[in-house]
């Protein structure tokens, strides 16, 4: 039997959508845990970056201090240097007088140990040595400088005035500035005056007229000028801190007698990248975690779709499982029983776990029946059943038999490798019951059948006896009569002797043929030749008889299948009948004909008896073969009867008709051919 894979057409959609509302109940619950986590990650981006950039003003203001501190206190350094350079000076201006007075900025050709300030080219735009009254060395220097600015405008005037006597009074290095020009607009530079004193005399002062933008560039180095832009402000009412622009912070410079500030604007950010990096990868793996939730999700929802297709199909195979009421079973190649339902169990009574891993012979098998069960069971294995199923008895637990009805099909795997056979065993035994009532009916019916024909034939044996018994009292009272009278020789004797043993032994197969029919025995059937047949009983009809029988005979035999007693009483009857019609015939001579044809297309022989009597009325055929009906006067209405029984009990059939040759009745008697004729 040819392997047939599963048909792709057939799926469980129909009651997987049934199941489907609680699928959406569960997807829109696993939505909401989605969202809400997806909420939950974006506020946790939103605090990592709030915290981030929290973090880095920190970092920035932190760097800012660190940056202003440092700024502040190399500020102080340097120009605390260039105080104690100048006082070292102003010691020296005055004991040597000023011919003393050096020229700054001479950068690295200074030999002298000196500050930053001092080496600096264009730091130190001027200088003079202020000697007091009554020095006899006078002052020197850029005296015009300091006088031109002392004389310029009147802040400078008071702010030079009141350096030089904080730095006398104070006895410490003070400033002044930024002073002004002329038109009132400040031009950056500030004055620098460190008293020198002769123990408690001060010998002068040695001011200094310094360019802080000079300065400011010298201090500065360049990784401080590439991050930073540095400028001075003198604004005196802002204190130190961030500018207002916001991003730009103050520091002050804390030199005395002046109030000048440093504005620091950062070039760009300096933030570190590193919390950054780390925030983008955390950024990173919170998208990863997610896309990987949404791929969980996804999956999630393609298992539980695939479940529920799952239990679907189980309910429904369960629901086909208790409903059929056929029994189902499989079984591996070797035999092995894999699987049984409740209503195989329920057929044969046993349980499925007593069943399941069973083999040959099975405890269902009746004993009587289990080598032939044995041979189909190796059958089935070998190439399973025939479409029209394979019969068989199975014993039930308790005893009874049941018939069932087997029909295996290949037991599949998933790549259409075959695994064994599934088997639907269908319980027929009410079927075979009713099968065997109907037989016995059959033969019961069959029984009253062959007693009306018994009935039939003893009702007509005077019938058919009467000629036979007659002539063998008409040849018993002649034989005597002559004996009686001595005319007869004993050579006269032996033909009448041997036609009354002929007429005896045809009236004794007669009474043997009815009594083979009372006692349910089977015809006599043989191989026999129907044209001798034929030519033999219408020899014995036409005895007797003035009406010439014609035969019309073929040339081959007919062989046919009957029994020969049987089958000559049929002739017998079709010719007497057709002799006591013909002479009926008012204008024509009485004639008879038998013709008797063999068709080896259609398998049958034709016997067909006619005569030139009057024919069969429409209204007479139709109950012509019926028993006790006769159109003949003082007839018995058994002969036609009998001839269809007979013809019937050869598988044959009679008919009767009207003779287009003779124009008498047409009875043809119609049998099938031997098969090897």
């Amino acid at each position: 039997m040819p392997l047939t894979a599963p048909h792709p057409a057939e799926d469980f959609a129909l009651l997987h959508a049934a199941t489907r509302p609680l699928g959406e109940r569960g997807s829109r619950r696993a939505t909401l845990w989605m969202l809400g986590l997806a909420l939950l990650t974006v506020l946790t981006v939103l605090a990592l970056a709030w915290y981030l950039h929290r973090v880095e003003v920190q970092e920035e203001e932190r760097r800012r201090g660190a940056d202003a501190q440092w700024l502040e206190q190399s500020v102080q350094f340097h120009f605390r240097r260039l105080e104690g350079d100048l006082a070292q000076r102003a010691r020296q201006l005055a004991i040597d007088g000023p011919q003393a007075l050096q020229t700054p900025g001479q950068g690295e050709a200074d030999t002298h140990p000196a500050g930053l300030l001092w080496r600096s080219p264009a730091v130190v735009q001027a200088q003079a040595w202020l000697a007091q009254p009554g020095d006899p060395r006078g002052s020197a220097g850029d005296l015009a400088i300091w006088r031109a600015d002392l004389e310029s405008n009147a802040e400078n005037h008071q702010q030079l005035q009141l350096l030089q006597d904080t730095a006398a009074s104070l006895r410490r290095a003070s400033y002044a500035g930024p002073l002004r020009d002329a038109d009132g607009g400040q031009d950056g530079r500030v004055w620098l005056a460190v008293p020198s004193f002769d123990g408690a005399r001060l010998a002068g002062l040695y001011v200094v007229a310094l360019s802080m933008q000079q300065a400011l560039v010298a201090l500065l180095p360049p990784w401080f000028i590439a991050q930073q832009q540095v400028r001075i402000v003198a604004d005196a009412g802002l204190p130190g801190g961030t500018a207002p622009d916001g991003a730009s912070y103050l520091t002050p410079m804390n030199l005395p007698g002046v109030e000048l500030l440093l504005q620091v604007t950062p070039l760009g950010s300096h933030t570190s990248s590193t919390p950054r990096l780390f925030f983008a990868v955390a950024l990173v793996f919170l998208l990863g975690l997610l896309v990987s939730l949404l791929a969980l999700r996804r999956d999630f929802a393609k298992r539980q779709q695939v479940q529920q297709r799952l239990q679907a199909e189980v309910a429904l195979r369960s629901a086909m499982e208790r409903s059929v009421s056929i029994g189902m079973r499989a079984w591996d190649l070797q035999g092995t029983i894999l699987y049984v339902n409740q209503a195989f169990c329920a057929m044969v009574g046993y349980g499925a776990q007593e069943l399941r891993g069973a083999r040959a012979p099975m405890p269902y098998w009746p004993d009587e029946q289990a080598g032939e069960l044995a041979v189909l069971h190796g059958g089935i294995l070998h190439a399973g059943t025939q479409p029209q199923g394979l019969e068989a008895q199975y014993r039930h637990r308790d005893g009874h038999l049941v018939d069932v009805l087997i029909h295996e099909a290949p037991l599949l795997a998933a790549d259409g490798r075959q695994l064994g056979w599934m088997s639907s065993v269908l319980d027929i035994s009410e079927r075979k019951h009713a099968q065997r009532l109907a037989a016995e009916q059959q033969e019961k019916l069959e029984a009253s059948e062959r007693l009306v024909a018994v009935g039939e034939v003893a009702s007509t044996l005077a019938h058919e006896l009467n000629q036979p018994l007659g002539a063998l009292a008409s040849f018993a009272n002649g034989l005597l009569n002559r004996l009686r009278a001595g005319t007869i020789a004993l050579a006269d004797m032996e033909p009448v002797v041997r036609r009354m043993a002929q007429l005896a032994e045809r009236a004794g197969g007669v009474t043997q043929r009815v009594n083979a029919f009372a006692r349910k025995r089977e015809l006599h059937l043989t191989r026999l030749d129907l044209a001798a047949l034929v030519r033999r009983a219408v020899s014995t009809a036409q005895e007797g008889q003035a009406t010439p029988i014609a035969l019309q005979l073929p040339s081959r035999p007919v062989l046919v299948r009957g029994d020969a007693l049987l089958l000559e009483h049929l002739v017998h009857n079709l010719c007497s009948n057709a002799l006591d019609w013909a002479g009926e015939a008012a204008t024509a001579p009485a004639r008879v004909q038998v013709r008797l044809q063999a068709d080896t297309t259609t398998g049958e022989a034709s016997l067909a008896v006619a005569d030139s009597g009057p024919g069969v009325s429409e209204a007479a055929q139709a109950r012509l073969f019926d028993a006790f009906f006769s159109t003949k006067h003082g007839g018995m209405g058994m002969g036609l009867a009998i001839c269809r029984s007979i013809a019937e009990a050869h598988h044959g059939r009679i008919q009767v008709e009207r003779d287009a040759l003779l124009g008498g009745a047409l009875f043809t008697a119609i049998l099938p051919l031997e098969s090897d004729a």
